[in-house]
């Protein structure tokens, strides 16, 4: 791990700058291969994910997994990290105050990693990055925005209530690791929505 990554990180777990400190049992930094040339953002930590301070260890962390094995990636040449990162109480959506007082460890990493792509997994995630909503509209396209690349899809946790979209985050999730590939042998790939800065 490198060693900005591994301070981003510590200052993460020891942070007090919103009243989510005062609930959480852990804060959950991103992890995965600082490498990675996708950083995938969802929303924020959940039950298991607060218990054991890592982020997409529950029901909706397996069903990515699957999604990325069959796509032939294993989970740890990427990185997985959320917009919040501690877990708002009863899994509530995270507030705007708490997004905004999170928003620069998210920044952070991702300038660090420098990914290729940045994966937004679900409507909040969209919504903080890129001001969207309607992410079930949405999904399957490629964002551009200040020469970054967004890919869109639904969070795991929504295949949890509703089985079609397993397949979904599948195909998503297949086409997301196709553009990687394009984009590492240098070919340029379609933008569906390019934002002016």
């Amino acid at each position: 791990m490198s060693q900005e990554l591994e301070k981003v990180k510590q200052n993460v777990i020891k942070c007090t700058k919103c009243d989510l400190c005062k609930t959480r049992i852990n804060s959950v930094p991103g992890k995965g291969n600082f490498q990675s040339d996708v950083v995938f953002v969802g929303e924020a930590p959940g039950r298991n994910e607060d218990r054991n301070g890592e982020p997409f260890v529950g029901v909706a962390g397996k069903k990515l997994s699957i999604a990325l094995e069959e796509a032939g990636i294993s989970r740890d040449d990427v990185y997985i990290t959320n917009v919040v990162k501690c877990r708002p109480p009863n899994n509530r959506v995270p507030s705007t105050v708490e997004r905004n007082t999170c928003q620069e460890y998210l920044k952070q990493e991702i300038l660090i990693i420098k990914p290729k792509i940045i994966c937004i997994l679900g409507n909040t995630a969209f919504n903080s990055i890129l001001g969207g909503s309607e992410i079930t509209k949405f999904r399957g396209k490629t964002v551009r925005k200040d020469n970054q690349f967004y890919f869109l899809t639904v969070h795991p946790a929504a295949t949890i209530y509703n089985q079609e979209l397993i397949e979904v985050l599948k195909k998503d999730i297949a086409k997301l690791f196709d553009m990687i590939r394009e984009l590492k042998n240098g070919k340029t790939i379609p933008v569906d929505i390019e934002y002016s800065s």
